[in-house]
């Protein structure tokens, strides 16, 4: 990636999401000149703010972990992450409470955790979270560099980069177990198998169905999770101003109707009928929406059985009291099975669904530090099936949503008194991101082959790129900049090893057609 590229050699980048602007660092470092084209008048993707009340709510992820990966991006681009982005260390990890009116806050370090697990559910389980917490570490190690931060393995890939010899490496992966399952041989109460169970829905999944190889969440966590000052959408603009200070330019307003290809990559064609010319194109959406955009060669999309969790959002403005919020909250229902058959095989919305609450205007201990008369800022989110391109939530069925959420947290211990909300369901984000279904993670990762199944950076058209949640390495902020990063990573090493690229006239910028 420290080879100077000439000018001519030109990368259209589609979608300003996180894999999008990290894919636009890490070449613009390498002395291409990129064009990231997305048709929202702002950058982010799926890190969206939504205006609430005069205020802005951040309305997709808001858990940032992994620091290592940005620090990585922006050390070989000649930058520093820190100076760029100001981050506070969490201490608490995230408060949750059920129905029986248990609450259990789980924190960075370890061992706060197994004290205050001792008083939850007894020393047995406390033991039980320490030997997982090492185990799931170890999981970590494992796969960082093999899988996680490496291109997209095949299954014997995968064993030959850990060592065919490494028996008990391997063995500890648990491939084969699902996550509920493995749980089961830590924790005696069930409480606790929901509260880390619940780490198969950060990749859109059921522990039922998942992996137990997910347990690495946990070790993600506990290296590390930040508040962004100013809020997630905040790191979104500071990726695009650092693509920005090293010579990417960056088009808003504009999304792509068409890549245009021929032996190979050729260019883009605009909704405003603009054509940008091409050496390379890296594509950063849904995967899926690609059947629709070329007309061969594109990878097939994720049947609508084996998509992820869509969700019904409310960014709000709320008044809340009862029980004490904490920046990341999670209510759980009382029969998690059902929560998860409900949405993965009827296609349905919970009766009693899981809540989970970001207090955007609270601190690391809870602490309400800025909220005036029209409420404090909340995401309220509850897991939905994909299927937003099939069928839309009326107003009045979600209003109902809505009052069962709240009724599911009245009997937690937490009134919720919405003053202001804006919805968005499976429908609404099938629109924000076409070809997805409203899935917010790609494929589900269902079965020990889901994610060997995910596409990987390349495709079969030379010089076309896949980054984004819907691809290797997988869903979540953290793992969206990996694949920006291994989509360049994969352009360059291409790049290498081909002919010379045709050469685009970039000088203007377009041409029209």
């Amino acid at each position: 990636m420290n080879e100077i590229r000439q000018p001519g050699d030109h990368v259209v980048v589609i979608g300003a999401g996180m894999g999008g602007l990290c894919s636009a660092i890490a070449l613009s470092a390498a002395g291409f000149a990129v064009t990231v084209v997305e048709s929202r008048t702002y950058p982010g993707g799926k890190m969206r703010e939504v205006p609430v009340g005069g205020l802005g709510i951040d309305s997709g992820p808001t858990v940032f972990t992994m620091k290592w990966v940005f620090d990585e991006l922006f050390e070989k681009a000649g930058l520093s992450f820190d100076d760029h982005v100001p981050l506070d260390p969490a201490h608490i990890l995230a408060r949750h409470g059920w129905r029986d009116g248990s609450a259990l806050d789980l924190f960075a370090n370890v061992e706060e955790s197994v004290a205050a697990i001792t008083e939850f559910a007894g020393a047995d389980n406390a033991e039980g979270y320490r030997r997982f917490a090492a185990d799931s570490e170890r999981i970590f190690a494992t796969l960082k560099r093999n899988y996680i931060a490496a291109p997209r393995p095949g299954p014997l890939d995968l064993v030959r980069r850990i060592g065919p010899l490494n028996i008990r490496d391997m063995l500890a992966l648990k491939p084969f177990d699902t996550l509920w399952k493995a749980l089961g041989g830590y924790f005696t109460d069930p409480r606790l198998q929901q509260l880390f169970g619940r780490y198969a829905t950060y990749c859109g999944s059921s522990p039922f169905r998942s992996p137990a190889t997910l347990m690495l969440v946990a070790h993600v966590e506990q290296d590390g999770v930040w508040f962004v000052s100013g809020g997630m959408h905040a790191l979104a603009r500071a990726l695009a101003g650092a693509a920005q200070s090293l010579g990417a330019t960056l088009r808003y307003g504009d999304g792509v109707a068409d890549i245009r290809v021929g032996d190979g990559v050729k260019g883009v064609t605009l909704e405003s009928g603009d054509r940008l010319d091409a050496d390379a194109v890296i594509f950063n959406g849904d995967a899926s929406v690609l059947a629709r955009m070329l007309s061969r060669a594109a990878p097939k999309p994720v049947p609508a059985a084996k998509r992820s969790l869509s969700a019904q959002t409310w960014s709000m403005r709320a008044r809340t009291g009862g029980f004490p919020l904490s920046r990341h909250t999670v209510f759980f229902s009382d029969d998690y099975r059902a929560e998860f058959d409900t949405i993965f095989d009827r296609r349905g919305v919970p009766e009693q669904p899981t809540v989970y609450i970001c207090a955007q205007d609270r601190d690391d201990h809870g602490t309400l530090t800025d909220a005036d008369g029209g409420g404090e800022r909340l995401l309220c989110l509850i897991n939905a099936p994909a299927d937003g391109d099939t069928w839309t939530f009326g107003k009045d069925e979600v209003g109902k949503w809505l009052d069962k959420t709240c009724d599911h947290l009245g009997r937690c211990g937490l009134s919720l008194d919405p003053v202001s909300a804006v919805p968005t369901g499976p429908a609404e984000f099938e629109r924000l991101f076409p070809g997805s279904g409203g899935a917010l993670y790609g494929r589900a990762s269902h079965g020990w082959m889901a994610s060997f199944q995910r596409q990987g950076s390349r495709t079969k058209i030379p010089g076309l790129y896949l980054a984004g949640g819907s691809v290797h390495p997988g869903p979540g902020v953290p793992m969206a900049a990996l694949s920006g990063c291994l989509a360049a990573e994969s352009l360059v090493a291409d790049r290498a090893s081909m002919p010379r690229f045709r050469r685009a006239d970039i000088s203007g910028g377009t041409s029209t057609g």
